[in-house]
C-alpha cells in the first residue's frame, strides 16, 4: 500500500485559534480522508507549538506557569480540531518529552559537524513573531518606529550571546533544488516570492538560541541557552514519527519524507528555507512538496482580534453545523488567492448548494423510492439515450476528482462532485418520474431512473466523505447501500430508509435577526 504522510503547520499556543486558522485543519483533513479513499495508507498529523518568550510573557500576564498555560490552550485547539470532525493521526505538542528529548540530540549533532556555532546576537526582534531581523530588514511605519516587515508590529533591539546554524552554507543548494524541484513550493507564486525576496539576495545565519528567557527546550550542553522557536517547531514533523540522531524508527523509514506540508502563506519562509536547510544537516530528505495555502478573510480584510473582526469556528458550527462551515471553507478558498468569509455568504452556500442541490435531491429520490416500489430499487435495465450520457457523467468524476484533488485544487475537486448533483436534478426534470408513474407499461422505466439516480447520490456521497464526512454518512445510511465502488455498479440493490433533510434552508433575514448578526 502507498504511504501518504501528510502534516498542518502546528498551531502556536498564544490564543484561541480563529475560522482563519481553522481553515488549515480542514483542508488537510479533506486531502487526508481523499487519500484514504482512494486506497493510501495516510499518516496525518497536526498538534501544537509551545515554547517561546511569547508565551512566557502571556503565562506571566496569567498569573500561571509556562506549562499550564499552554496546557490549556492547547486543549482548546484541539478540541476545536475534533469539533470540525478531523481525523489526524496524531495531535503532537513540542512540550512532549520524546519530541524536547530528539530536538537536543539534533541541536548536538549540528553543533559537533560545524552547521551551529556560538555568536552573538544584534539586531531586530519581533516578539509577536519570534522573528529577527537585521537593520536593512526592518522598515519605518508612519510615526518613524522600526517595525516588523511581516506583521508590522513594532521591533526592539536587542543584543545577546546565541547559537547560530549556517544557513549560508546551504544557499547555492537550497537555490539548485528549487529550480530543479518545480513542485517542491505551491504555488508557483510563493516559489518565486521565496526565491527573489530571500535567497538570491543572500542567506544570513539564523539565531538558534536565546538567553534571555527560559520557556524553552534547554541546550543540553549549555543550559541557560534554549533551542530558539524554529529549530523546535520545525523538527516535530520527524521527532514525532520517530527521528533521533542515533536510532530512527521504522515508522520515522516507513513515512518520511512528507508527501505534503500543509501551512499558511505567512510561514513558507520558515518551510522552504530554514527547514531544508535543517534537514540536509541531519542528511535527510526534504520533504516533496510545501504548499502555502492562502488566507481567509473577514469582509475582504485580514482578521485580528484588534480589528474586532474575529469569528470562531465553535460559534459558526453552533449557528450552522459543522459541514455547512467545513464546505465553506473547502469549496469558497481557491487554490492561489485568498477567499472571504461573511455570514451572507455562507447562508447563501448551505441554501443554494447544501439545500436545494444535494438535499434536495436526496430527499426527492429516496422519497420516490418508497412512494413508487415502497424502497426496493432494483435495476431494470429499461434504458434510454438520456441515461447513456448521465452514467457517462458519473463514471467520469473519478478521474475529473482525481485531476484537481493531485494539484491540491479542493474547491475545483468539490465543484466536480456538485457538477454530478446537479445533472442529477436536471435528470429529475428531463424523464420525470411522476409521469412515468402514471402509466403502468413505464414502471421498469421508472425503476431504472431511480436506480440510475441513486447510483448517482452513492457515487457522490462517496466521494463527499472527504469533505463532508458527517453528511455523506447520514446519505449513505438513508441509501442504505455498502457498496464502496466509485463507478457506476448495474447490479446493485437498494432497500431504502427513510429520507431525513440534510440542511434546513434559512430564512436569511430572520437569521440575521434573530442571532444578532446584522
Amino acid at each position: 500500500m502507498e504511504k501518504f504522510y501528510i502534516s498542518t503547520a502546528i498551531a502556536y499556543t498564544s490564543g484561541k485559534p480563529h475560522i482563519g486558522n481553522t481553515y488549515e485543519i480542514v483542508l488537510a483533513d479533506a486531502i487526508a480522508r481523499y487519500k484514504r479513499l482512494k486506497g493510501f495508507d495516510v499518516y496525518f498529523q497536526t498538534g501544537t507549538d509551545e515554547h517561546g518568550e511569547k508565551i512566557e510573557i502571556k503565562a506571566k500576564e496569567a498569573g500561571i506557569s509556562p506549562k499550564e498555560y499552554v496546557d490549556n490552550v492547547s486543549g482548546e485547539i484541539k478540541r476545536i480540531w475534533d469539533l470540525m470532525d478531523t481525523s489526524y493521526d496524531k495531535f503532537v505538542r513540542t512540550t512532549d518529552e520524546i519530541h524536547e528529548k530528539a530536538v537536543q540530540h539534533i541541536f548536538k549533532k549540528m553543533y559537533d559537524q560545524g552547521d551551529i556555532y556560538l555568536g552573538k546576537y544584534e539586531g531586530w526582534y519581533c516578539t509577536p513573531d519570534e522573528s529577527f531581523w537585521t537593520d536593512t530588514q526592518v522598515v519605518k511605519n508612519e510615526e518613524g518606529e522600526y517595525v516588523c516587515p511581516d506583521c508590522g508590529r513594532k521591533v526592539e533591539r536587542k543584543s545577546e550571546e546565541a547559537y547560530f546554524f549556517k544557513l549560508s552554507k546551504y544557499q547555492k543548494q537550497l537555490e539548485d533544488y528549487i529550480n530543479e524541484h518545480p513542485n517542491f513550493i505551491q504555488p508557483e507564486s510563493r516559489k518565486n516570492e521565496m526565491l527573489n525576496n530571500f535567497i538570491k539576495p543572500g542567506l544570513q545565519d539564523l539565531c538558534v538560541s536565546r538567553t534571555s528567557f527560559s520557556w524553552g527546550i534547554p541546550v543540553d550542553f549549555d543550559p541557560k541557552h534554549v533551542v530558539y522557536v524554529w529549530l523546535d517547531a520545525l523538527t516535530n514533523y520527524i521527532t514525532n514519527i520517530g527521528y533521533d540522531t542515533d536510532n530512527c524508527t521504522e515508522t520515522f523509514n516507513k513515512y518520511w519524507p512528507a508527501d505534503v506540508h500543509l501551512i499558511g502563506k505567512d510561514i513558507i519562509r520558515f518551510h522552504t528555507i530554514y527547514w531544508p536547510c535543517f534537514l540536509w544537516s541531519l542528511g535527510l530528505e526534504l520533504p516533496k512538496q510545501v504548499f502555502g495555502h492562502p488566507w481567509l478573510l473577514m469582509n475582504n480584510d485580514k482578521m485580528s482580534k484588534s480589528r474586532g473582526n474575529v469569528i470562531y469556528a465553535d460559534d459558526l458550527v453552533d449557528l450552522f453545523g459543522v459541514d455547512a462551515i467545513r464546505y465553506y471553507l473547502l469549496h469558497e478558498i481557491p487554490f492561489a488567492s485568498d477567499g472571504n468569509i461573511t455570514y451572507d455568504l455562507v447562508i447563501e452556500r448551505l441554501n443554494g448548494d447544501l439545500a436545494n442541490v444535494l438535499g434536495n435531491l436526496v430527499q426527492r429520490t429516496i422519497s420516490m423510492g418508497h412512494k413508487y416500489f415502497n424502497g426496493e430499487i432494483i435495476n431494470k435495465k429499461v434504458n434510454e439515450d438520456i441515461d447513456n450520457q448521465f452514467i457517462e457523467g458519473i463514471n467520469n468524476l473519478e478521474e475529473k476528482v482525481e485531476e484537481k484533488m493531485s494539484k491540491l485544487e479542493i474547491s475545483d475537486a468539490i465543484s466536480e462532485i456538485f457538477n454530478v448533483l446537479r445533472s442529477s436534478n436536471k435528470y429529475i426534470d428531463e424523464t420525470m418520474p411522476w409521469v412515468l408513474a402514471k402509466d403502468e407499461t413505464q414502471k421498469d422505466r421508472l425503476m431504472t431512473v431511480l436506480y440510475n439516480l441513486l447510483e448517482s447520490i452513492r457515487v457522490c456521497s462517496k466521494f463527499l466523505s472527504a469533505y463532508l464526512p458527517s453528511t455523506s454518512e447520514k446519505i449513505m445510511n438513508q441509501i442504505n447501500n455498502k457498496n464502496d465502488s466509485l463507478k457506476f455498479v448495474s447490479d446493485n440493490e437498494y432497500d431504502l430508509n427513510q429520507a431525513e433533510a440534510l440542511f434546513q434552508r434559512i430564512d436569511k433575514e430572520k437569521f440575521m435577526e434573530e442571532n444578532n448578526l446584522v
